[in-house]
């Protein structure tokens, strides 16, 4: 089976290449390579067997339409996307062209390509389209988002997942594209590029710098190891049927406030800097964010009763995990861009 995932050097992404590739399975590449895709993960999936790098923009469909042909896949996992709330927020048309445009131009190659498939290849074929929990907006004190929840995204981000999730729905109803749609929590894991929460507060917090959290620090996130997502993703390819809607969350929920602090504290244990002192002293509340959703949950049951996955992972080892690989990989940090690691987006 060949695999072509967008965004593959990306952090998803390039987990579920990896896994991948582990599995025994032929896998294309496809990424803009932006700020995102940091040199050193490039390189290393540059040096896996059976793995084929393109540098490609989703947008451009002459491209996508002659890797498709040239590569011929049997599965497309596309996770090509700008994901960053606060960069969404400063500049949405990043956002509109690449995860509404995008994901139209790989909608429509893809169904030009299936069409010209034979008839087993065509009936074996699927367009995995990877989505977010935040296109249903914020939930209150209870409850969690089902794949049946209504839909109300509340930042430039947000909305933009929702408009490509519609237009993937729209491809599989109205002309038969063989798509599957997946909603996850948030993940995290290694190789996150250092604008997100976990690895901006690992890195702050190792450089003595401050730990900024949102408002009261009280917005409650799903937390979902990267490798599990890889995991999931994997499995929904190899057999979920056309048409089915999947959400992926990690049974773990915790505010951003106690979260920073389960860091310091791993931190502190793991790395120990005495003329520091413990790291929670580092943590200084700021400003909120515009439209800062309070609570995300994912009801991730359906996927475990039709398809048999659930989170291995729980948050105090994957958080473990996580810290361990930042601290054996200080030339990886190093490769990311001054400017967005000092940018403080917290999700």
């Amino acid at each position: 089976m060949t695999l072509l995932v967008t965004g593959g050097a990306g952090f998803i992404g390039s987990a579920v290449v990896l896994q991948a590739l582990a599995e025994g399975r032929r896998v294309v590449t496809l990424d803009k390579l932006t700020y995102a895709a940091n040199p050193q993960t490039v390189l290393l999936l540059s040096k896996q067997a059976n793995h084929v790098l393109e540098e490609a923009d989703i947008t451009d469909p002459d491209a996508v339409a002659a890797i498709l042909a040239r590569h011929q896949p049997d599965r497309i996992l596309h996770l090509a996307a700008e994901s960053h709330v606060d960069r969404s927020i400063d500049r949405p048309g990043d956002f509109v062209a690449t995860n509404v445009q995008g994901t139209f131009v790989m909608l429509d190659q893809a169904l030009r390509y299936w069409r010209g498939l034979a008839a087993a290849e065509r009936d074996n074929f699927r367009f995995i389209h990877v989505s977010t929990d935040e296109v249903f907006g914020s939930l209150g004190p209870e409850g969690q988002f089902s794949e049946d929840s209504a839909y109300a995204p509340n930042s430039p981000y947000a909305a933009s997942k929702a408009s490509s999730d519609h237009l993937a729905r729209a491809w599989h109803v109205t002309f038969g594209l063989p798509v599957v749609i997946t909603n996850c929590s948030n993940n995290y894991g290694p190789r996150q590029f250092p604008e997100k929460l976990i690895p901006l507060m690992i890195l702050n917090a190792l450089s003595g710098k401050r730990l900024p959290v949102y408002g009261d620090g009280q917005n409650v996130r799903d937390w979902l190891f990267v490798e599990d997502h890889a995991r999931a993703l994997l499995t929904v390819a190899e057999r979920a049927q056309p048409g089915s809607r999947y959400m992926v969350g990690g049974d773990t929920e915790r505010c951003n406030l106690d979260l920073v602090q389960i860091l310091c504290d791993l931190l502190d244990e793991a790395r120990p800097d005495p003329a520091l002192g413990p790291r929670r002293k580092l943590i200084e509340f700021v400003a909120d964010r515009p439209g800062h959703d309070r609570r995300y949950a994912a009801d991730f049951s359906r996927i475990s009763r039709e398809l048999d996955w659930r989170p291995s992972v729980d948050l105090a080892g994957g958080l473990r995990k996580t810290i361990d690989w930042y601290l054996s990989n200080d030339s990886w940090c190093s490769a990311c861009s001054e400017d967005a690691r000092a940018r403080q987006g917290l999700k």
